[in-house]
């Protein structure tokens, strides 16, 4: 019987130390997984950083562009603007005695529908 119950006690001990393995195991596995969450935020928030200051770079580029674009045009406007008052100024007499000339110069008609 005490062979008995030393085998027991044995099988109970070892069941504890097996126990507390796995214990032992699942704390090491969870520590793992929190370690690799960490390293995998801290590469997320690298790459985040990467990829934003790229955009920075690309966006600077484009805007820079389009304000010289805005620019050119807005210059080609003004020039456009220019070159169209200046036609209106030299046209301007020709054009209003043109007008004249066909406002005054009226010759009185019957309408078509009433001459027989």
């Amino acid at each position: 019987m005490t062979s008995q119950t030393q085998g027991i006690q044995h099988l109970l001990s070892a069941e504890k130390r097996a126990a507390e393995k796995v214990a032992e195991a699942r704390r090491r596995k969870a520590n793992r997984l929190k370690q690799a969450k960490r390293e995998a935020d801290t590469e997320i928030q690298a790459y985040k950083e990467e990829r934003e200051r790229l955009y920075k770079d690309h966006e600077a580029r484009v805007l820079g562009s389009k304000g010289d674009m805005e620019s050119r045009i807005e210059a080609n406007t003004r020039q456009k603007i220019q070159e169209l008052n200046m036609n209106v100024k030299k046209n301007k007499e020709q054009a209003l005695s043109k007008l004249l000339g066909i406002v005054l110069d009226i010759k009185p008609e019957l309408h078509e529908n009433l001459r027989l």
